[in-house]
């Protein structure tokens, strides 16, 4: 992506501020290239430009839509950013800088949702277990099941199961879903899905997230699935 325009992160993080500024609002102009766009983003993250990351933002969605946005461009650049930090390529700091702005996106489009529910739908309970801090997926599917006419309760980050226990069983939910993004260690997914199908037996438990998606080697019990991509969570959404 970055070496499509030539850039290396070597050579984005030597930029003057003024250097960086132009580059995001030149390359924030062409919204059909999502290349160019990733481009764009990773050189507001380095300025810490928040006017720039909002300008993206705003012509994305207006021709584009919220979801597909969020499908075809903020997850792929924090993927990416992700990668980056991994490699030590990029301070985590700027990454948290970027994922609280889309956070944010996020929570004030949930807010503005006009929620109508329909009448034969289902109630989800979303949650991310201790230790898990990353919201952003989780805000997101929060928007989908909404958007289609469901009943969800949002839990948030780093619960422990004790307090969804007394949830599950006021709220009578037909499903439980949670991301699974850094934890639990490879090594405990197992451990976890068996745990969390014991547990809540009476209802389908959803998976996704980077621990779990497309990991063939698990053994699913019968009440959990696993939503391996965005259009596996829309397909479930609109099926119900």
């Amino acid at each position: 992506m970055l070496n499509k325009q030539g850039h290396k992160i070597s050579q984005l993080t030597s930029l003057s501020k003024a250097e960086l500024e132009s580059m995001a609002l030149t390359y924030s102009e062409d919204v059909e290239d999502a290349g160019i766009q990733l481009d764009s983003m990773l050189a507001a993250m380095f300025n810490l430009d928040e006017n720039a990351f909002e300008k993206i933002l705003s012509s994305h969605v207006l021709k584009f839509g919220l979801e597909y946005t969020m499908a075809h461009l903020f997850f792929p650049f924090l993927k990416r950013i992700g990668v980056l930090w991994q490699t030590g390529q990029v301070n985590p700091a700027f990454e948290h800088f970027m994922s609280n702005l889309i956070r944010q996106k996020l929570i004030v489009a949930i807010d503005a949702q006009v929620h109508t529910v329909k009448p034969e739908s289902k109630k989800f309970v979303l949650f991310l277990p201790e230790g898990e801090m990353h919201e952003i997926g989780l805000l997101f599917a929060n928007f989908v099941l909404r958007a289609r006419g469901h009943q969800t309760i949002y839990l948030g980050q780093n619960l422990p199961y004790t307090d969804l226990d007394s949830i599950i069983g006021q709220y009578n939910a037909n499903y439980v879903m949670t991301v699974l993004t850094s934890i639990p260690l490879k090594s405990g997914i197992q451990d976890l899905i068996n745990n969390l199908a014991t547990r809540y037996p009476e209802q389908t438990m959803l998976l996704t997230g980077m621990q779990v998606a497309n990991q063939i080697s698990l053994k699913l019990p019968a009440n959990v699935k696993v939503l391996n991509t965005i259009e596996d969570l829309t397909i479930l959404a609109e099926s119900n």
